[in-house]
């Protein structure tokens, strides 16, 4: 019997090895599949059947976006590494074919998503060197 996500959000919301605390700072978490990486219900990878976050990777020179989503199947629905799948999206493709993959997981989730990939797709980009007008 799987317990369900109010149950679960119960047993990890106060203690969990994902937790980060600071004073003066709300709740951070470290768990995959958290959105916003606040300690939150709604944004909680454990808690929700169907989490979804949004990042990058970069392999070598290549950098990537992923999105994170809990997998669909079945039997790897809760095991281990095959907790989530990752699926790539295309950094240069129009927003309107990356917003429909990430409302399909989630639609409460739908703005953030766009936000967190517009955030990440932005730090891809490479800052111009100024440079310095020598007068002769």
């Amino acid at each position: 019997m799987v317990a369900g996500p109010d149950a679960i959000w119960m047993c990890v919301q106060k203690n969990s090895a994902f937790l980060r605390k600071s004073k003066n700072l709300p709740v951070m978490t470290a768990e995959q599949g958290n959105l916003l990486g606040l300690n939150q219900q709604k944004y909680s990878g454990l808690a929700h059947k169907r989490a979804v976050d949004v990042r990058s990777r970069t392999t070598g020179k290549k950098e990537s976006i992923l999105v994170l989503a809990r997998a669909v199947r079945g039997s790897s629905t809760r095991s281990g590494k095959r907790q989530f799948a990752l699926t790539g999206v295309s950094k240069n493709s129009k927003l309107a074919k990356t917003v429909e993959q990430l409302v399909q997981f989630r639609p409460d989730l739908a703005e953030e998503a766009v936000q967190k990939y517009m955030k990440v797709r932005a730090s891809f980009r490479k800052k111009k060197l100024a440079q310095k007008i020598r007068r002769a």
